[in-house]
């Protein structure tokens, strides 16, 4: 199916490694329980396999389903996301078929002691009655209902971390740049740029200055160097980067350089987080001034800001200026047009005509003997109208000026390129608003009408893919509660169910939080809210409801077999407790790994895995609450039972 074995399936599979267990512990409670009440083996195995199959069913179908809106997403966040979605959604699925199918005739088969009494029933009685006293009365349930969905509401609105793009991770490679003069010789380029770097790295490759290099390379194309390198203790990566941009890269004359780590899912030389800002208009003295104030006004809005434009800023490239002569070409009987024509001959050469061989047409072009130097050029002979042979220097003015080392157009548009590649510790949506409200209104109040600012690269990517994601997570509501509704045959208690949703989201903003500050306070790094961090809330969507599905579930079964409402809610709070415990742990615990664990490869999902626990914790504490006070208050008799109670 051209899938690989790779760092995303493999932690699809940590991920699933809490959640496979999640449908074997509440089958095996339910069993142990029918044992409890004295069935016998074949009898409490086939009674509690029945009686959770539906609950079982569509918490996996939820699981499953979630994963749909965003596995066909056509951006980076979809094909991140395929290989993860697929190793959960079939471990899930097979976790069902084993649960229901091999563990009750496992449990008949091994499980053969009479001793099935909790020891914890008194725990688990004492919270059942706890969760039932607060939510006995209308009062305290309209309050839990009310603080338990505005709040969460209003917490996830103020305390939603700004977006970035893709996680970096710890490549053991970093990329650095050195601008050249423009005009610079290659040999000239060679002794003053790369034999400088060079002899510079050469005490910590051979290991007298720490941190050591592995290795390096040294490359120079047109007005650009590179270097790339790598360090034996990948951990020290940092370190060697902050001398490259000290000590290595700086104090070359005339040229600028930086280095930067190379993401994961960096390509070549970039390093995913760069922001183009696009300055366009026709002047190009006015692009060149306005572009050194934009770059000047940056890098006092970003400190440790990475710069670089496209066209350089400095006008190196030696150039030849000619205007014509009006009053000579006049003299010497020609015009402006025949003028121009003789000089595209001098240059790139004339069009003159096309020439049919019989099969196909070829361009005839007139191009001149080649010239060597400008004084050459200026004394090319040229025949006039009148029959005179004059230089072209009496009919021309030639001027030797410098031009840009490059044109660049976008969108047919003159174009200077500024790109931003921001600190890592500073989410790229934080720094695309910062410039769009100061340096967007700076650059245009310095340019003529007409002109423009605009956004590409990182900025462009990252909008686009906040759009996607957002109307997936939109559509992955819609679609779990279609179904949900069509497996409980009930539209309210469907609602029901996603009214959990806000709790967990808050919670997984919580986890992030928190991990964040971690990381910032005993490290030297950060966990930003990136593609693959936000893929966790939807991940988020499909489990949080496992819970709330086996207690509406079996608060229905509970009426149907005649309890009032009030009574069936706390049943279902009593039977359900345990396993939800249970299952909710085991999925907290398999995510550990990947949240505390050092390790390549393991900060790419560490912030989804913080995601995905907060969730879980939180909205596990207060669904216990939330749920049972929504089921007495949506119940036929709520207002019998509370008159009664009062």
């Amino acid at each position: 199916f051209g899938r690989t074995l790779n760092i995303i399936s493999l932690a699809g599979l940590a991920f699933a490694t809490g959640m496979v267990l999640d449908a074997a512990i509440v089958v095996l409670e339910n069993i142990i329980r029918h044992r409890e009440m004295g069935k016998s083996a074949e009898e409490a195995a086939k009674i509690g396999s029945q009686q959770v199959w539906g609950a079982l069913l569509a918490s996996t179908a939820t699981t499953v389903a979630i994963f749909l809106p965003v596995v066909f997403l056509k951006d980076e966040a979809g094909q991140l996301f395929t290989d993860l979605a697929l190793t959960i959604s079939i471990s899930v699925i097979f976790s069902l078929i084993v649960a229901i199918t091999v563990l009750p005739a496992a449990t008949v088969k091994f499980i053969h002691h009479s001793d099935f009494n909790d020891k914890h029933s008194g725990m688990w009685r004492n919270i059942t009655d706890f969760l039932d006293g607060l939510t006995r009365t209308r009062t305290q349930q309209i309050s839990w209902t009310a603080g338990l969905l505005l709040i969460p509401l209003a917490l996830a609105f103020m305390l939603r971390p700004p977006a970035d793009y893709l996680p970096e991770g710890k490549r053991n490679f970093s990329f650095g740049g050195v601008s050249i003069p423009p005009g610079m010789s290659f040999a000239t380029a060679k002794e003053e740029v790369a034999d400088v770097v060079s002899k510079r790295l050469k005490p910590y490759l051979d290991g007298d200055k720490q941190p050591k290099l592995q290795n390096y390379f040294f490359g120079i194309f047109g007005s650009r160097a590179f270097v790339g390198f790598s360090v034996e203790n990948p951990e020290e990566m940092n370190d060697m980067l902050r001398i490259m941009n000290t000590d290595i890269l700086t104090g070359i004359p005339d040229a600028r350089g930086f280095a930067g780590r190379r993401g994961v899912f960096g390509n070549g030389s970039r390093t995913g987080r760069s922001i183009h800002v696009d300055i366009q208009t026709e002047n190009f003295d006015e692009l060149l001034r306005v572009g050194q104030l934009a770059y000047d006004k940056v890098a006092e809005l970003i400190p440790e800001v990475r710069l670089d434009t496209t066209p350089g800023l400095e006008l190196g490239a030696p150039e030849l200026n000619i205007k014509p002569n009006d009053r000579a070409i006049a003299e010497a009987g020609w015009s402006r047009n025949q003028l121009s024509t003789v000089l595209r001959s001098l240059g790139t050469g004339a069009f003159v005509g096309e020439y049919f061989d019989g099969n196909k047409r070829m361009n005839v072009v007139l191009r001149a003997e080649h010239w060597q130097t400008p004084e050459d050029l200026a004394a090319t002979p040229l025949y006039t109208s009148n029959g005179d042979v004059v230089p072209l220097d009496e009919l021309t003015f030639i001027e030797r000026t410098a031009g840009p080392t490059q044109i660049l157009r976008v969108d047919r548009a003159r174009t200077l390129t500024l790109q931003v590649t921001p600190p890592a510790d500073m989410p790229l949506e934080t720094v695309i608003t910062l410039l769009k409200q100061e340096l967007t209104p700076f650059i245009r109040e310095r340019l003529p009408e007409g002109s423009s600012v605009s956004y590409r690269g990182t900025a462009e990517a990252l909008d686009s893919a906040l759009t996607s994601l957002s109307g997936s997570f939109i559509l992955a509501i819609i679609i779990l509660y279609l179904l949900i509704s069509s497996l409980f045959q009930s539209f309210k208690d469907a609602l029901l169910v996603i009214t959990t949703l806000p709790m967990a989201t808050v919670g997984g903003i919580l986890g992030l939080r928190l991990l964040d500050w971690v990381m910032r306070t005993f490290g030297d790094s950060s966990q930003s809210m990136d593609l693959l961090t936000m893929i966790g809330f939807v991940i988020l969507l499909g489990l949080v409801v496992n819970n709330a599905i086996l207690l509406v579930l079996r608060a229905r079964d509970a009426e149907k077999m005649g309890m009032n409402t009030q009574e069936a809610v706390s049943n279902a709070v009593r039977l359900r407790l345990r396993p939800i415990f249970m299952s909710t742990f085991t999925s907290i615990f398999g995510m550990l790994p990947l949240l505390l664990m050092p390790g390549s490869g393991t900060e790419l999902y560490r912030g989804l895995a913080a995601v995905i626990v907060g969730g879980m914790l939180i909205s596990t504490l207060f669904t216990l609450v939330l749920l049972p006070s929504l089921l007495k208050l949506t119940g036929k008799n709520h207002q019998e039972q509370n008159l009664a109670t009062a």
